[in-house]
């Protein structure tokens, strides 16, 4: 009986541990199962995972054509031994998943065959290679398939899911996009095509209708614009209304609907996830509650001791005083047990973050009490945390920023230099003196850490470049860029000192895990483009030292760009001969423009004639130059995905995300918890915060909320608050985001029709869950 409800609790845990952390793995229920599930989703083998796919992605440096080379045995051991890992991950995961529901998930489909594939490729490979026989590494591409189909890669996955139900509705306006080019494209080989204009180059202008595609194309991203107009408008100036009249509709027009049309779609399919994932918790929190629940007159409910035990396991961490809270809230009426309402809120208690502060003297004022509590201490304290005292040093990093601007060679700059320095550091003091100093170097107050460490880095900075100075054969540049960037660095801590300021930055913190997740995403994008331009460009263009005596090195090693802007350029150095080189060339690829060279002026004659090839024309013409003219295709394509489809995407999400971090009041769990802290009489505000007298974010497990008898809070020396950043997982805010329009209902769909769920507005009342079946 006993080992039986143990087996229940340890259940009831995972099935809590799961819709914390929004796992929706339907796994086996037996004993043994229950273990390895655990054991799957500890933060080591998580960890390991991870550590192992981008191990196995960072091959590419040191593979033909490496950054820094390894013996190809080495690289292929390495390999080897990423896939039996990606494969013992893949077998664990079998052991706990139901088997059908394990061989029909195409993620796990395409893991198995993205091993094959990778052990198929490199022994081919490696059988070429021993007959001096070059071959195409070609499953180098299926790399990334690891990164996207494992279980802890939820969100990068969901985002690819979302891009995917998003692609019909911006096909249709990419279609009308198109056909808004291409009629341009026909105008402008109509109006210009028979004029025997000739661009700054002496090329011909606008005659070969592919080529007015893909002008007109980059124009729509105002990277040669208004060099692609020049030879026209100097002709004639009413040719600029053609001009202007393109930029309006393909790019003001076009462009903004690409971004609505997206922003729409991802924001209704990712509500649409968003809906799944919150049906799925409530379902494994009914589930769970079904595992411990006992009657109680007409009602079913969970035991106070049994839901101790529960959290213990799920959340061994927390303090006994956070738990003690959470019991508060769960068990408001201090029943000695929790109804099934109260009881499927906990994984959104969980997922609050909730800080036990300790309230803890001055050390001063324990050691010295008499010197620390008199008159002038206490004045100067009062001073200290008075908001002037703020702007005085407000004040003082201004000017600081107007000397920093300042020749440093003038001698009374330089010591200007230590005047600051020696503010600063009484500032640091006399706020170690006021604060309690475990309180102000607490682990959450970054910006006091961060000030202290800049100041003391700039004060040795400087201290070792002045000695150095003094000595005759003084040459040390990297020195001096530490202490200048380190000068400049000290002016960031005015972002801490005007509210709205720290208010956005709060929120940008707030939403960086989830600004990941498009971190991955364009990982992912940026891999497959450039094992694709390595395949495709490698050795097609090096780059040469300038002195360098090597044929053809002023032609960046290739004859078919003699005389060429890409060499007159010098950008033979943007080329796709290493895996680095590639990832740069795609980073400038995604950021394209020229606003600089209508700002500056004065340019030189390399510079006009350079000026229209961007990036994007520049890199396509060069590499066209010295493969087919097709090769284009790759860079039109790269843009298209990068800039059109992701960052639109990215700046959706970004958008949503920052709104409802910025403007959105409280949930319902977070207010629920911070009623109970005031009722408590252990609850500290925001404002009381910015002095950190007395608190320290410390969790301490000797204290907790239960007096001698176990009734009785104890509130000495012991406070709580929510945390700023108050969301533990990414999935977290997902659901915050769109919590107001996801109609929760006591019964929840089953697992199946939860995931064949429709982006429509709600789900009907009829469908019964499993479990309550």
């Amino acid at each position: 009986m006993a080992e039986g409800a143990s087996q229940d609790l340890l259940l009831a845990a995972a099935f809590v541990s799961d819709a914390q952390y929004n796992r929706n793995i339907p796994f086996k229920t037996s004993p043994e199962a229950v273990r390895l599930y655990y054991l799957y989703n500890h933060w080591i083998m998580r960890t390991a995972t991870y550590f192992f796919i981008f191990l196995n992605l960072s091959l590419a440096v040191f593979e033909e054509p490496a950054v820094y080379p390894l013996p190809f045995l080495v690289t292929s051991l390495v390999e080897v031994l990423c896939l039996l890992v990606f494969f013992g991950r893949l077998t664990h995961f079998a052991k706990v998943t139901l088997r059908n529901v394990f061989w029909k998930d195409t993620k796990n489909i395409c893991i198995m065959v993205a091993i094959l594939l990778s052990l198929t490729d490199l022994a081919i490979y490696g059988v070429l290679r021993l007959y001096n026989m070059r071959s195409i590494r070609w499953s180098r591409i299926v790399r990334p398939i690891f990164l996207i189909n494992f279980a802890e890669s939820r969100q990068i996955r969901r985002a690819f899911r979302s891009i995917r139900n998003t692609l019909p509705e911006i096909t249709y306006v990419f279609l009308l996009f198109m056909f808004s080019l291409l009629m341009f494209s026909l105008m402008a080989l109509k109006l210009f095509g028979d004029r025997n204009l000739q661009t700054a180059e002496g090329l011909p202008y606008f005659r070969n209708y592919l080529e007015i595609v893909f002008d007109l194309y980059v124009l729509v991203t105002t990277a040669n614009s208004p060099d692609v107009m020049m030879p026209a408008f100097d002709f004639s100036s009413w040719y600029a209304l053609f001009f202007i009249a393109f930029v309006i509709v393909n790019t003001y027009i076009f462009m903004s609907l690409f971004l609505a049309v997206v922003y729409n779609n991802y924001k209704k399919h990712l509500k649409n996830e968003i809906r799944k994932l919150a049906y799925m918790k409530h379902r494994k929190m009914i589930e769970a509650f079904n595992l411990l629940k006992e009657e109680e007159g007409a009602q079913f409910v969970v035991r106070e001791a049994r839901w101790k035990q529960l959290v213990k396991l799920v959340a061994p961490d927390i303090s006994n005083s956070h738990r003690e809270l959470l019991l508060r809230i769960s068990d408001d009426e201090q029943k000695g047990f929790i109804d099934k309402k109260s009881f499927v809120q906990l994984a959104d208690l969980l997922n609050i973050q909730v800080i036990t502060l300790k309230i803890r003297s001055h050390p001063l004022g324990q050691w010295m009490p008499r010197v620390y509590q008199s008159a002038v201490s206490r004045f100067l304290r009062s001073m200290v945390r008075h908001r002037g005292f703020v702007w005085t040093y407000d004040a003082i990093i201004l000017i600081n920023a107007i000397f920093i601007a300042l020749d440093e060679e003038t001698p009374y700059i330089s010591y200007a230099e230590w005047v600051f320095l020696a503010l600063y550091i009484i500032e640091i003091l006399l706020k170690v003196y006021t604060y309690e100093p475990r309180a102000f170097f607490g682990k959450n107050q970054f910006w006091n850490w961060f000030d202290t460490l800049i100041i003391f880095a700039a004060l040795t900075a400087t201290v070792l470049n002045t000695t150095l100075k003094s000595t005759t054969k003084y040459n040390s540049q990297q020195i001096l860029d530490i202490v200048f960037i380190l000068r400049v660095l000290r002016l960031i801590r005015i972002v801490d000192s005007i509210q709205r300021f720290r208010v956005i930055m709060n929120t940008l913190i707030n939403i960086v895990p989830t600004m990941l997740t498009f971190g991955g995403l364009t990982l992912v994008v940026y891999c497959v483009f450039a094992i694709i331009g390595m395949e495709l460009f490698h050795g097609k263009i090096q780059f040469f030292p300038a002195n360098s005596n090597a044929p053809h090195a002023l032609e960046c090693g290739n004859p078919a760009l003699k005389d060429s802007l890409f060499a007159r350029g010098k950008y033979c150095k943007n080329n796709f001969n290493n895996f680095a080189s590639s990832f740069i060339v795609l980073m400038e690829l995604t950021v394209v423009n020229q606003w600089h060279d209508i700002l500056c002026g004065g340019r030189s004659k390399l510079e006009l004639a350079l000026s229209p090839l961007t990036p994007i024309i520049l890199f396509a013409n060069g590499f066209a130059n010295v493969t087919v003219q097709p090769a284009k295709l790759y860079f039109i394509a790269f843009h298209i995905v990068m800039v059109i489809i992701i960052v639109n995407i990215f700046v959706s999400f970004i958008l949503e995300a920052f709104f409802v971090e910025y403007s959105l009041e409280k949930s319902e769990v977070e207010t629920a918890i911070e009623q109970k802290i005031q009722e408590l009489g252990m609850g500290v505000q925001e404002d009381e915060l910015q002095d950190e007298q007395l608190l320290d974010n410390m969790e301490s497990a000797e204290h907790n909320l239960e007096g001698e008898g176990g009734t009785k809070p104890q509130s000495k020396g012991l406070v709580f608050k929510i945390a700023s950043k108050r969301y533990r997982t990414v999935d977290a805010l997902l659901q915050r985001m769109f919590e107001a329009e996801i109609p929760l209902e006591d019964e929840v769909p089953s697992f199946e029709e939860i995931l064949n769920l429709s982006p429509t507005p709600a789900v009907p009342s009829s469908l019964i869950s499993e479990s309550a079946a």
